[in-house]
């Protein structure tokens, strides 16, 4: 893997200007040992970017993705602590959501890297973006409370996935995590179930998924 998480490659206007993109810092990223025999890294926001699809193909157009979706309501709520917690937020989360597409317009002709809590979670055009590029067989999608709940199965299907050997040995997953502010309120919960129940519809036609455990708070 990569140096560290969340490289921002694709997703970073510095490294595509003209006349040609910078492959060459990317590369700087990783340290490739003779035995090696593939290489990652993992940026969440590049499923989110409008401009990183295009450019992982035209890096790379045999590459593999594999996408980890979380509960979108769940997700919107760690995101905003995460950004309070690094003091860049400073809004209540329902205000913060009352002010996204305010946030959103100010960045244009970007995206918002910042304040995305709601956009983030519509997931179903940000995987056919890259279906549009990428063809079935060279994407993963799994469910983040799969990959918590039997660890064991996700990274064997990811070792199937990737084509390399299973090899892990653990006796628990270690899963990034952090305190909130206050835990979520069915109240608020509501609010974004509202918003984003037809969302988690498509997603269950575009992924066979049973997705009814994002339909309640507690799951």
């Amino acid at each position: 893997m990569a140096k560290y998480k969340e490289v921002h490659y694709f997703d970073h206007e510095k490294f595509f200007l003209y006349p040609y993109p910078e492959h060459r810092l990317y590369h700087d990223f990783f340290e490739p040992k003779t035995d090696h025999q593939i290489w990652g890294e993992t940026t969440p926001i590049y499923m989110y970017w409008y401009s990183s699809p295009r450019r992982i193909w035209e890096y790379n157009p045999e590459m593999k993705l594999i996408i980890i979706l979380r509960n979108p309501i769940k997700r919107a709520y760690s995101h905003w602590n995460m950004q309070r917690e690094r003091g860049v937020e400073t809004l209540s989360f329902l205000d913060a959501i009352a002010e996204e597409e305010t946030r959103r317009r100010e960045s244009l002709p970007y995206q918002n890297r910042r304040f995305s809590y709601l956009d983030r979670g519509f997931y179903t055009e940000q995987i056919k973006r890259l279906r549009a590029y990428f063809p079935a067989d060279q994407f993963l999608l799994l469910k983040s409370d799969e990959l918590k709940n039997d660890p064991k199965a996700i990274l064997d299907q990811i070792a199937n996935f990737l084509g390399i050997p299973i090899n892990h040995n653990f006796s628990k997953l270690d899963l990034h995590s952090r305190n909130y502010e206050s835990p979520l309120d069915q109240k608020t919960y509501n609010i974004l179930l509202d918003l984003y129940q037809s969302q988690i519809k498509e997603i269950e036609k575009l992924t066979s998924w049973d997705c009814s455990d994002w339909l309640v708070l507690e799951s």
